[in-house]
């Protein structure tokens, strides 16, 4: 078994932050991970049709978002099949134990399965594994978790759980309930056509798929050792260990809990045990501040800052990237992490302005990728793509940009670099450095053209979260896939926090 303190300790040396070989620049030897892949067709979001069958969210958004209806449903059927009604999951761990979190997962595509070497590595000897958001992309599909759950964590040898995301509400949440929840799938509800947003929004709105259950029964079977078992009571759960409960909430399409889960979610939080939240939105993001509302008032945030409550950490899927916000809340101070780098394609970071959201000072907040590290690779991307070689920018050109636009010392040694006319024009065209006319270049990168960029070819940028705990400590590490050989061998060690659980 890997020791993860040691491994830790060689990661630190071989990571981002210290060299651009730990980035995974100048890729020689792609890593093993190629070899677990199928033999499929590459997962793309320049395809109209994966568009198109991902339409819910645009209609959620014009017309009402239904999760909330729709998990009333699924959790009263849960609590008629004799579910746990506090819907617990055991979990047989003693006071020392340790997990794995990864986010965003399922696209089937060389950036997933590039980290999991790294993943059954470090994780070989942690109690379960939970996923935050996005089990399967497009949309959730109880036909497509084969080769994009199944088969990539096949080895992983404890049971792994999970949060929805908003894609896996695509399907209405029918594939995510069927795998985790062992769940029937839903009657169908017939309705005759109205003029009213609901009736317009189930007109275009995407129906669930069948599921084939002797291929999900042949698909099973990949992970069908005992110790890899795991089935829990509902799209939310709590985990109870001896120090510390980890709780699960769905945040549906558009971030919001429906009385019934708000309600759960009051009554968990009050237990004193120090707690965990992972969900499927972060509450900080960027420079921003996030927090899901609770149908009938108020936030998640207002529940996790609450003293009484002892939340020490809360952990989010959704974005493609690793974030850390250390935000003071009285007297104490509460790590918002955002950990969903396991599978997608990378949400850039370069277009994060220097960051002042929640009291976080720039120098205390952490990022993975590095800015200047995001900033060179969609310049190279979009040099090849455009064929604009005058796009291209260095990583040590763009780490220098961003430097000088954020206000900050270089996270790496860089040699000293000139900024040209050319380097800050490349920069303001991907997001990198303001446009003379405040046009919001950043945000509309982030929010579209991240999602238009998706590849398969390393580097990568991709990352999971080992925890570990102890009567005293909770310690989160994020770690690091490039999908090249080194970084394969001695996963980068890209950030470490400790927190006291006393």
């Amino acid at each position: 078994m890997v020791d993860v303190g040691q491994a830790a300790e060689r990661g630190r040396e071989v990571s981002s932050r210290v060299s651009e070989e730990g980035a995974g620049w100048d890729c020689v030897e792609i890593g093993a991970f190629k070899e677990l892949r199928p033999n499929a067709e590459s997962f793309t979001w320049l395809s109209p049709r994966t568009v198109w069958k991902s339409r819910n969210e645009i209609l959620a958004g014009l017309f009402g978002d239904p999760s909330g209806q729709v998990r009333a449903r699924w959790v009263a059927s849960q609590r008629e099949r004799g579910v746990d009604p506090s819907f617990r999951i055991p979990v047989d761990v003693g006071p020392e134990f340790s997990f794995l979190v990864l986010g965003d997962t399922g696209e089937g595509d060389a950036s997933q399965y590039a980290v999991v070497p790294g993943m059954l590595k470090l994780g070989a000897g942690t109690a379960f594994a939970v996923i935050a958001s996005d089990v399967i992309y497009p949309t959730g599909s109880g036909n497509e978790y084969d080769d994009k759950f199944f088969r990539p964590y096949k080895d992983y040898p404890a049971p792994i759980y999970a949060v929805p995301g908003n894609h896996d509400w695509y399907d209405g949440l029918g594939g995510f309930m069927r795998v985790f929840c062992d769940a029937p799938a839903l009657k169908a509800e017939r309705e005759g056509f109205r003029l009213t947003p609901s009736g317009l929004r189930g007109l275009l709105w995407r129906r669930p798929e069948k599921i084939d259950e002797a291929g999900l029964a042949r698909a099973r079977e990949r992970r069908a050792r005992p110790g890899q078992q795991a089935v829990q009571p509902g799209p939310y759960w709590v985990m109870e260990t001896p120090g510390l409960l980890i709780v699960g909430v769905d945040t549906g399409i558009h971030s919001t809990l429906d009385r019934e889960q708000a309600r759960w979610l009051r009554e968990v939080s009050r237990d004193p045990r120090p707690k965990v939240l992972i969900t499927g939105k972060p509450i900080y993001t960027r420079n921003e501040y996030k927090p899901s509302k609770l149908e009938g008032g108020g936030t998640i945030d207002d529940i996790v800052t609450d003293p009484a409550h002892n939340y020490v950490a809360a952990i989010g899927g959704d974005v493609h990237n690793y974030q850390r916000f250390p935000v003071r809340a009285g007297d104490r101070t509460i790590q918002y992490v955002v950990a969903g780098g396991s599978g997608a394609f990378m949400h850039a970071t370069h277009t994060t302005p220097r960051v002042t959201v929640g009291g976080v000072d720039e120098d205390d907040y952490r990022c993975y990728p590095l800015r200047g590290d995001s900033l060179s690779f969609y310049s190279k991307l979009y040099s090849d793509r455009l064929r604009m070689r005058w796009l291209y920018l260095t990583p040590a050109q763009s780490a220098t940009l961003m430097s000088r636009w954020i206000g900050n010392t270089p996270v790496r040694d860089v040699p000293p670099v000139p900024i040209t006319r050319r380097m800050r024009w490349a920069a303001r065209i991907l997001g990198g450095w303001p446009m003379p006319f405040r046009l919001p270049v950043g945000r509309f990168f982030h929010r579209y053209l991240s999602e238009l960029s998706d590849w398969d070819t390393p580097p990568f940028f991709k990352s999971f979260l080992h925890v570990s705990v102890t009567p005293q400590t909770l310690k989160i590490r994020c770690f690091a896939a490039t999908g090249c050989l080194p970084q394969e061998i001695e996963p980068p060690l890209e950030d470490e926090v400790v927190i006291s659980l006393v």
